[in-house]
């Protein structure tokens, strides 16, 4: 181990120059400037104070900076992660609260051990085995469950927090003679500003521009006085060192929570590291993000942050700034502190219908109408992932879908493993001559009437072969007077025990009933798995191959030449050399070789 592995900013300090750190440095400031409404906004969603979305975006954009892989992701607080931490503690106690707020800290530390256990334990892997259609669903499920969660804000009711989409909806409904006109008048001019600026002006930002006219429009309006709730100010400009305190059943009883939040934000924050890395060209090592990403949330719920990931928007303002480093997420911390320092005591002025409808067009926008078009369209599968998850987070809790979404993705992975491709093969003479093995039923080629070739392709394991079996006995079954048979394993890689056994037992079988296997291996790991397992042993060492031809040169001997004199099919370039006796078979040894 090197001193890089326990301080991974080390691989990247060295690149740092006054030029990049001039680019860093505008990056940073640029950051600073987009998150100051956002992280108001996204504290807002997770049911906490203000101040709690802002230092989120300061500490957690430091620690995964410099323990992080990516260059250019900048990590915060998220629309989805609020979400989910939302729907997990508003039925423990009152948004806002004391308890609530200790909670949200006792779980961003959880989330955070999660997420580093996870990176030390190298399981990057295996974020990429929850399906797209899983993110693409919650995410929806979010959006909309954060766009109920404002209506009563926008709409200026109280109503009881909690439940699912339907029951937010039921208890509104029940509200709606309590209407506010000035805080509908505030929300829809600021929802309506922000989508107009974001339309016909998408390089300025919109936020702050919708945010400060809402907030003028409700000065001018005298809102307060007319009933409208306004922004709690900032309990403090700078976060400070606090222990979080929680009993050992409440912190046990977070654990499901800790452990969706923990996924929901290493797929958010991997997916953009990657995406980044790729385009940029730079090297991204998912497991060490996992750490990077765990470690910014286990101090951040320290210094009175909640669970945070990477930011798409602010990473994506990152990369399109200049920013060169992850010294840009540091300075990006700094400067929004700065900010906060003198702009912090005006977040007070800012009514709650107009950070209702900021909210709101962020839900919209969180929203990929075309890739849930695109998905339930295009693939059966995954339309039903996408419809579980999406019920799930809409009908039942928004944590609980997340499970729903992996399993439901494990399963349909399970399952197309479970079916691999079976086929029976034979030479097809392209227009340039030469003998390409394909699928007989799809091009209608001729077979030898002695052999039959069969290709696997897929996994073979356990939970495929009980299918593979049934698939083999068939063409066996339609091919009666083909007892010789080669499988085609090249498409395999491993195998495992019950595998193993499943082709041990064929090979038996086959030759009961007068013919031989051979196999064409490809790969050295199947070879060694066919070693270790013993099926070699049984097969015979000259019965296992490289290729296709070294098979079926071998797979002569165990042939008739008096079946092949009266063929006229000429499969195989062999075939003549059988006819003309120059190959020896199994009642024609050639002077008596075997």
């Amino acid at each position: 181990m090197t001193p890089a592995t326990f301080l991974p900013f080390l691989n990247w300090v060295g690149k740092v120059t006054p030029g990049t750190m001039r680019a860093d440095a505008f990056a940073g400031f640029t950051n600073a400037a987009i998150v100051l409404p956002q992280g108001v906004a996204f504290a807002t969603i997770a049911g906490l104070p203000p101040e709690y979305g802002l230092y989120t975006a300061m500490v957690t954009a430091v620690i995964a900076a410099l323990w992080g892989s990516s260059m250019v992701m900048i990590s915060g607080p998220t629309t989805a992660i609020s979400a989910v931490l939302f729907a997990t503690l508003s039925d423990v106690a009152a948004p806002g609260t004391a308890q609530y707020i200790q909670m949200a800290l006792i779980l961003t530390v959880l989330v955070g051990v999660f997420q580093m256990l996870a990176g030390i334990g190298r399981l990057g892997g295996l974020v990429s085995f929850v399906s797209h259609s899983v993110i693409t669903a919650f995410t929806a499920a979010a959006a909309t469950l954060i766009a109920v969660s404002q209506l009563a804000g926008a709409l200026g009711v109280q109503v009881e927090r909690g439940g699912n989409v339907v029951e937010r909806l039921w208890r509104l409904g029940e509200h709606f003679t309590d209407v506010n006109g000035y805080a509908v008048v505030i929300s829809m001019f600021t929802l309506g500003l922000a989508v107009s600026v974001a339309k016909l002006a998408p390089k300025l930002p919109a936020f702050l521009i919708a945010l400060v006219a809402g907030s003028a429009l409700a000065y001018a309006l005298d809102a307060p006085a007319h009933g409208v709730q306004m922004v709690a100010p900032l309990a403090a400009a700078l976060p400070t060192l606090a222990v979080p305190t929680a009993s050992l059943e409440a912190t046990i009883a977070l654990a499901p929570g800790a452990i969706a939040i923990a996924l929901v934000g290493l797929l958010e924050a991997i997916s953009i590291g990657r995406a980044f890395a790729v385009r940029r060209k730079e090297a991204f090592d998912a497991n060490q993000e996992m750490v990077g990403q765990g470690l910014s949330n286990v101090v951040g719920g320290f210094f009175q942050c909640y669970a945070g990931s990477g930011s798409f928007t602010r990473s994506g303002v990152n990369a399109s700034a200049g920013a060169m480093t992850p010294l840009s997420g540091l300075f990006a911390s700094a400067f929004l502190a700065l900010i906060l320092v003198f702009v912090g005591p005006l977040v007070a002025m800012i009514p709650t219908p107009a950070m209702a409808g900021l909210i709101l067009f962020v839900a919209w926008k969180l929203v990929d109408f075309k890739e849930l078009h695109h998905v339930i369209t295009t693939s059966r599968p995954e339309a039903l992932i996408l419809i579980l998850t999406l019920a799930a987070g809409l009908l039942i809790e928004l944590d609980f879908a997340i499970y729903v979404g992996v399993i439901a993705s494990l399963s349909v992975f399970v399952y197309e493993t479970a079916y691999p491709e079976v086929a029976v093969t034979a030479p097809l003479i392209s227009p340039k001559g030469d003998r390409k093995f394909r699928r007989v039923d799809t091009h209608g080629q001729a077979e030898c009437r002695q052999m039959m070739t069969i290709r696997i392709t897929g996994e073979l394991y356990f939970g495929s072969i009980e299918n593979v079996e049934r698939e083999i006995a068939k063409l066996r079954a339609a091919r009666p007077k083909q007892p010789n048979l080669i499988l085609d394993l090249k498409s395999v890689g491993k195998i495992d025990l019950a595998a193993a056994d499943m082709l041990i037992e064929l090979v038996r079988d086959v030759r009961e009933m007068g013919g031989t296997v051979h196999i064409v291996t490809g790969t050295d790991d199947l070879e060694r798995s066919l070693n270790r397992f013993h099926v070699t042993d049984v097969l015979g060492e000259d019965h296992v191959h490289e290729s296709k031809p070294a098979a079926i040169n071998a797979m002569t001997r165990d042939m008739r030449r008096s079946v092949c004199l009266v063929c006229l099919r000429d499969v195989f370039r062999e075939c003549d050399d059988m006819r003309d006796r120059k190959i020896p078979t199994k009642d024609d040894p050639l002077d008596g070789q075997t």
